[in-house]
């Protein structure tokens, strides 16, 4: 499994029922990858936040279908350039391969291709990056032919400067076998960068003529009030979808659970109607080719009328994870578009802590969308904007005036 040639293991303990069909058996039964995750905290990110991240990044290793099995976090003014961490620290990861029979190694920073090759040389088992582990992700939840195609493009641009001889022996057809290895294998020839530019441009036109038919698709509707769902990855946005429309979207507790955006129907009151979307989830440190290549998909957020950004409250960093959502908002689509703050999981926060939040955070909605709390104020919310843009009551929630603007 892998690049270095680690293997699954069977299941302790388990006995084949019928021999006949054991090594199909065994094909079908991959045992979950053990993982080391690695951290570095700096000057500019603190012990407390490199803590956060590292827990987030464990998420991600479950998500990805691994069983963390140990972590380890090194302080450092500055990162080593060869491999990351000091020396030593090497080391002691290396010997906490051995002592696990690990198969991956992942590292919460993005790594270069020569750091990738040079860990690769003293730590013996597969070497990741948080990156890598995110596309992984993506890869396994992409459902639709243009989710498949967009992940495939941010997998080559992230592949492409990384380009090592750790890659060659991957089969195109197959693709590789466990965590990191989902998606575009290339065969020794293929590795040429050039082929792989080549690729990639090949998919960007196939991506450039998926978001024109949408386009199109769009400019032929009449405009309609349409409120898209944003937020950090696992913020309640796929429960609130449900509990508004039952819309019976995958409302899983892990993350990217949704990759595709979902459209529903609503109604915000009698002869109210209205379309809601839920899009993927954001993330920190999210690879710039993913953002770059779902941007068509995430055109459903530049063209709404409204967006409700989701937020998790239980989230002990969710003031940090609204910026990360802001941040990348503003890449999607222009500030004059309306913006409703949902804070959700309310039915986790004790008393205190939710006035403290209600008074700091005065024009944002409370809501429980798992214990359907407030989700009548949140439809009135909606509502306002729907009056405010003159929608018509009949047509579909269209505006009155024909115009989105």
């Amino acid at each position: 499994m892998g690049m270095n040639g680690a293997h699954a293991r069977s299941a302790p303990g388990h006995r084949h029922r019928d021999r006949t069909v054991n090594n199909k058996s065994q094909d079908n039964r991959v045992q979950k990858e053990k993982a080391i995750l690695v951290g570095v905290a700096t000057k500019s990110v603190t012990i407390k936040m490199a803590r956060e991240h590292m827990e987030e990044l464990g998420r991600l290793a479950d998500t990805a279908g691994a069983q963390v099995v140990d972590s380890t976090l090194q302080r450092r003014d500055t990162l080593d350039p060869a491999t990351l961490v000091g020396q030593g620290k090497v080391q002691e990861i290396a010997t906490m391969v051995e002592a696990h029979g690990a198969d991956l190694v992942i590292f919460d920073e993005d790594l270069s291709g020569s750091q990738v090759k040079k860990l690769e040389t003293k730590i013996p088992c597969k070497i990741l990056d948080r990156s890598g582990i995110i596309l992984d992700i993506f890869a396994k939840h992409a459902k639709t032919a243009e989710a498949k195609v967009q992940v495939e493009v941010a997998q080559l641009e992230y592949m492409l400067p990384r380009l090592t001889n750790a890659w060659t022996h991957l089969s195109r057809q197959a693709g590789g076998v466990g965590i990191g290895m989902k998606g575009p294998g290339e065969t020794q020839l293929e590795t040429d960068k050039r082929l792989v530019r080549k690729r990639i441009a090949e998919l960007t036109k196939k991506l450039e003529k998926m978001e024109d038919i949408r386009t199109a698709q769009h400019d032929r509707r009449l405009p309609t009030f349409h409120a898209a769902m944003v937020g950090y990855t696992n913020a309640g946005k796929s429960t609130l979808m449900n509990a508004l429309t039952k819309a019976g979207v995958e409302a899983a507790d892990k993350l990217f659970a949704t990759l595709d955006p979902t459209t529903r129907k609503i109604y915000l009151g009698p002869k109210r109607p209205a379309v809601v979307s839920d899009t993927v989830g954001f993330i920190r440190k999210l690879p710039v080719g993913l953002v770059s290549s779902f941007k068509s998909t995430l055109s459903v957020v530049a063209q709404a009328t409204l967006i409700l950004h989701v937020v998790d409250t239980s989230a002990a960093d969710f003031e940090e994870q609204m910026e990360i959502t802001a941040r990348i908002l503003e890449e999607l689509c222009p500030e004059s578009v309306p913006r409703v703050t949902v804070f959700n999981k309310i039915d986790l926060l004790d008393g205190e802590r939710l006035d403290y939040l209600r008074g700091h955070h005065p024009q944002a909605v409370f809501i429980s969308a798992e214990a359907k709390l407030g989700l009548d104020d949140l439809k009135k919310r909606m509502l306002e904007h729907f009056e405010a843009g003159r929608f018509s009551e009949a047509a579909g929630g269209t505006r009155s005036d024909g115009n989105l603007g």
